[in-house]
């Protein structure tokens, strides 16, 4: 009895210690715009300031190259919505087709989905940018929204999604009754995936809104960047985070980069709070086999 007193009490100081870890970072992102630029230093970490200087640090961070930074928030935006939409309507009819058809190959391509999950990212950098630049896609948006809309790990998602919470049964008696494949697919399969749907699509999400890498390499135009690679051009040339940017006039200090990048980090917090019903039906989506 003690003993699992003492364990449980435990579990808590654990689990509270990596919430600390998980919350305070953030929180320090959302008081630190609060703060003046010029005693940023006087002021304790987790210190709030004024409302007043939020808006300081916004009119600043808007005097960068002509307010660039809503141009890249907007790239952000349209990208990530385009992968999404991609990225999910092709994981589930990949995923379907792997899982309820009786397609040729279907365990290899199974293997091969596993294969590329396993694939570092980077690793396949230089042949995307090489065949983007083959299919003349350099330097446009479409290069980065198709390549990031590849999205193995949606597919086999929706593939184990298929195969253990949909019973097999129900798609051989919709065939029976006359159902086509896609037919079968749109009036029974997607209404029954909409949780394992709602999960892949915060993942493409989430992938997507802070890819930095791609978008870096296959985008030659600032003005075509999203904003995590804007934001690294916003980095170099700040003289507080970058001393070789040398000692240029820009008004940018340490409250301007920290609303840049709560910028970056609201979103997916958001999306993620009004998303957590549907994450969670998702998750468990194949706990139980109908």
């Amino acid at each position: 009895m003690i003993r699992s007193k003492v364990s449980a009490a435990g579990l808590r100081v654990v689990l509270f210690a990596a919430a600390a870890l998980s919350v305070i970072p953030m929180l320090w992102l959302v008081l630190a715009p609060s703060k003046p630029r010029s005693t940023f230093s006087t002021y304790a970490p987790l210190a709030f300031g004024s409302f007043e200087n939020y808006g300081v640090a916004w009119a600043n961070l808007m005097s960068f190259q002509d307010g660039i930074v809503l141009r890249w928030a907007w790239n952000s935006v349209w990208y990530t919505a385009a992968i999404v939409v991609i990225a999910t309507a092709s994981a589930v009819a990949a995923g379907y087709a792997l899982a309820a058809t009786a397609i040729p190959f279907r365990r290899t391509l199974v293997t091969i989905t596993l294969i590329m999950m396993l694939v570092p990212s980077v690793a396949l950098v230089l042949p995307l940018f090489l065949q983007a630049t083959a299919l003349g896609l350099y330097n446009s948006p479409w290069s980065v929204i198709l390549i990031s809309a590849l999205n193995p790990f949606g597919v086999f998602l929706a593939y184990i999604h298929f195969s253990t919470a949909v019973p097999r049964e129900l798609y051989e008696a919709a065939r029976l009754d006359g159902a086509t494949e896609m037919g079968l697919f749109a009036r029974i399969a997607v209404p029954l995936s909409r949780g394992i749907s709602a999960m892949i699509a915060f993942f493409a999400f989430t992938a997507a809104w802070v890819n930095y890498f791609l978008p870096y390499v296959l985008l030659g135009r600032g003005e075509s960047y999203p904003l995590p690679v804007g934001l690294g051009v916003l980095f170099s040339a700040t003289p507080a985070l970058t001393p070789a940017a040398g000692t240029n006039t820009l008004p940018i200090g340490r409250p301007e980069i920290a609303l840049a990048g709560l910028v970056v980090a609201l979103p997916i917090l958001f999306v993620f709070l009004a998303s957590s019903r549907l994450l969670t039906r998702g998750a468990f989506a194949g706990a139980v086999k109908s």
